[in-house]
């Protein structure tokens, strides 16, 4: 079987997906969210010409020739407005954020003023119409919208919404992901394992990467190598968008999960990706659900996350497509690559000039998550790619 290409792959498992579903959650559950629609505004702001500074609310006729003297009839602070009229030769005290009253077309900074009795002040400066005034809707109009459709929703959007009066907002559901670990090696975290298992950590990982990319993992835990078992355990994934398997996807006697799938009905669509690590990948369908076979590697399985579920996760989210891919600069000369996309794990520094420098690590091995956990971007190779010098620009993908 010829290995697929991974553009090709990504193509293929986004064929056909459409977002999820809506609810409307108030502000204080929106955090990480994504907005299921468009979020106008409800009202004006500011709903009313209002002060920049602290000062007095002037005619600006009134303030030439200085210096001149004006009487002060009254004051304006945020809550409580002046409710009369500012006529010639009268000036109102007034707070940032108060309301103008009416008759005043400027805000005369205090600074430029001096108190010359309990009801009178002397202009020191003079000052032009619409100075220190921000006027009724100078940040936003009722009905602009201001929040689009499938914006991740973090503080700055909380109070944008909280601003335009929106107490409840509409966010796509999270998108359930089914995750089951195999293999007979296995154990969870915290058990002690016997001379021959390891500890099971693809699980907590990919469920840690899927609330973090908007979805809800789901632990269907981990199955022996028995392909009833592990049909059996999928079988319970019914109402989850995406299921993820973690091992068992290659071409070993214990590789069983296309043998689970078989007894399922399901049919592979494909299998094996020209890329490195990662290439026993898996992919099928049950109806609507997507179902990815991640390779029992760690580093295989966190990486093929990367590639693959977290642009289903966006799609699944109505998010607008993202290029997470950026250049950096080659710190240390690379070989030619063959024919699979390499994914290598590395480090990411800025030089004098303010330009990333990736520098891979010597060991790539995919079964060694130290140096994962410590790795800031992979390095993508595309498959044949030349000799690469030092100082050369290759595409990365922050982690």
């Amino acid at each position: 079987m010829a290995l697929l290409p991974v553009e090709e792959a990504l193509e293929r498992m986004l064929e056909g997906l459409q977002p999820v579903g809506a609810e409307r959650v108030g502000l204080d559950a929106a955090l990480g969210r994504t907005l299921a629609g468009p979020i106008a505004a409800l009202r004006d702001q500011p709903p009313f010409p209002a002060s920049a500074m602290d000062g007095y609310a002037v005619r600006a006729a009134d303030t030439t020739p200085v210096p001149v003297e004006l009487a002060v009839i009254g004051q304006s602070r945020a809550g409580e407005a002046y409710s009369g009229r500012i006529k010639a030769g009268e000036t109102v005290r007034i707070f940032t954020g108060a309301p103008v009253p009416r008759g005043a077309d400027a805000v005369l900074m205090q600074e430029n003023t001096e108190v010359i009795g309990p009801a009178q002040v002397r202009v020191l400066e003079s000052v032009a119409e619409g100075a220190f005034i921000r006027r009724r809707g100078l940040d936003f109009a009722r009905g602009e919208v201001l929040l689009d459709s499938g914006r991740v929703i973090d503080a700055r959007a909380i109070g944008i919404a909280a601003a335009m009066n929106n107490a409840e907002l509409a966010v796509r559901r999270r998108p359930e992901v089914a995750i089951l670990a195999t293999g007979d090696e296995l154990v969870p975290p915290g058990s002690e394992p016997g001379p021959d298992q390891i500890i099971g950590s693809n699980g907590a990982a990919l469920a840690a990467f899927v609330r973090e990319a908007g979805g809800a993992p789901r632990d269907l835990g981990i199955a022996p190598d028995d392909a009833s078992e592990i049909a059996r355990r999928l079988d319970t994934a019914g109402g989850a968008s995406l299921v993820l398997t973690i091992g068992g996807a290659s071409v070993g006697e214990h590789d069983l999960v296309h043998h689970a799938l078989s007894q399922l009905g399901i049919r592979l669509e494909f299998w094996k990706i020209a890329m490195r690590p990662g290439k026993p990948l898996m992919f099928a369908r049950r109806g609507r659900q997507l179902i990815i076979g991640l390779p029992g590697n760690p580093v295989s399985a966190q990486v093929c996350a990367r590639v693959f579920v977290h642009p289903i996760l966006d799609k699944l989210l109505g998010r607008p497509a993202a290029r997470r891919e950026r250049s950096a600069s080659l710190g240390e000369p690379l070989p030619a690559n063959d024919r699979r996309q390499d994914y290598l794990r590395a480090t990411l520094d800025i030089d004098p000039g303010g330009c990333p420098v990736a520098r891979p690590y010597p060991r790539q091995d995919s079964s060694m998550q130290r140096v994962f956990a410590d790795a800031d971007c992979l390095i993508i190779r595309p498959p044949h790619a030349p000799p690469a010098e030092a100082g050369s620009e290759v595409k990365i993908l922050p982690l």
